[in-house]
Formats: structure tokens, C-alpha cells, sequence
């Protein structure tokens, strides 16, 4: 008795399921020619990712993404996402990559201003 291989969807020829989570980056180039830019990611999965681009990226041009990523690290400690690969297509205002590595990486605070000290008892009521 043979298995019928099973499919989420008779369109989608993909092996890993993709998320569209939209959350913004910045991108730079590692090699080649010297490119950098921000963007919005339009899908992403264990091996790859799809985002948005300020120009076109060239095929095989290895790059660095930086993504602020949605969720805290105990609820607490913001952190981002490192994701290294290799620019697989690319095309007027978008660019996918294959990843070759990614990590979680804690994210500073950007600074703020310090409140006022409410024990400050030289200003007046």
C-alpha cells in the first residue's frame, strides 16, 4: 500500500510553510557590491525569506538582515533577529533570500528621557 503525499494547498509547491508576520528590517550586503537598505518581510520560513527592498539586489550577493523581532525574551527583553543568507531571486522592490544561519539577539532600549523626580520638593505645588 503506497502513501499519497499530502499537501496544505494544490497551489503552493513549497516544502516549508510560510509566515507573513510584516515586521520591518534593515538589510546590508556582505559582499560584492555595497548595498543597504530597510524593508517590511512579506514571507518567511525555517529556510528562507521574502522581503521588501529599496533596489535590486543581485543574485548570489550574500546579506545581512536586522529584524526587530515581535515578541519578548521572558516578557521583558526586547530582542531582534539575525538572519544570514544568500539573495536566490530578486526583482524590482522585493528580494529573497536562502538562510544559511540566524540568530536571536537581545536589542537595546532606545533611550528616553528621565522622568521627573517626584521626590523633588523644591518645585512648588
Amino acid at each position: 500500500m503506497t502513501r499519497k503525499k499530502q499537501t496544505r494547498d494544490s497551489t503552493e509547491r513549497r516544502a516549508r510553510q510560510r509566515f507573513r508576520i510584516g515586521q520591518s528590517l534593515t538589510y546590508r550586503s556582505l559582499s560584492g557590491k555595497r548595498a543597504q537598505g530597510v524593508g517590511k518581510i512579506l514571507d518567511i520560513s525555517s529556510k528562507g525569506v521574502r522581503f521588501t527592498t529599496n533596489d535590486m539586489l543581485t543574485p548570489g550577493l550574500r546579506v545581512e538582515l536586522d529584524v526587530n523581532w515581535p515578541t519578548r525574551l521572558n516578557a521583558a527583553c526586547l530582542i531582534k533577529l539575525m538572519v544570514y543568507g544568500c539573495v536566490v531571486r530578486s526583482d524590482t522592490g522585493a528580494a529573497a533570500i536562502k538562510i544559511e544561519h540566524y540568530e536571536f539577539r537581545t536589542r537595546a532600549v532606545s533611550s528616553l528621557p528621565a522622568p521627573p523626580n517626584p521626590l523633588d520638593c523644591s518645585k512648588g505645588f
